[in-house]
């Protein structure tokens, strides 16, 4: 009786620990699609598609800000190689190269906070969504795989 619930504990154990690293790749596949959605509302701003509205870059910006907040966070040893539904997933060099991974994310944020509140109109969105862009995409280029 002992031997059964000595296993089932470590087998309860295990499986919260499955379930806690994929809840962590879900929250990063949250979250980057929410930088996709926002991104895109001002990416239609800026190309003329949408008129300019403040509310919609301070949700976007505050959005970036909070996934910048996360993400060092979300990326536990144990979540290295979960691979969830999607066109995309983590690669390996965020565990190999912690630093340059949390270095990354450091400069996105410091992009965004310089941001926010510094955005007034198209023409201070057009440059800063070209900076927050290009911290995306470095990122994206060295830290994600593309799936197939």
């Amino acid at each position: 009786m002992k031997r059964a619930l000595i296993v089932g504990s470590v087998l309860l154990f295990g499986l919260s620990a499955v379930w806690a690293q994929q809840d962590s790749v879900k929250e990063v596949q949250t979250l980057m699609k929410g930088n996709g959605r926002n991104a895109g509302a001002m990416s239609a701003m800026v190309k003329g598609d949408k008129p300019y509205d403040q509310a919609t870059v301070d949700t976007a910006l505050a959005q970036f800000a909070d996934t910048a907040k996360k993400l060092p966070g979300l990326f536990p040893d144990s979540a290295k190689g979960v691979k969830l539904d999607g066109d995309y997933y983590a690669s390996p060099k965020i565990w190999e190269d912690k630093a340059g991974f949390e270095a990354k994310i450091a400069s996105f944020a410091k992009v965004v906070g310089e941001a926010k509140g510094n955005v007034k109109d198209l023409d201070t969105l057009k440059p800063t969504l070209t900076a927050i862009g290009k911290e995306c995409g470095g990122c994206h280029e060295t830290f994600r795989v593309k799936k197939g």
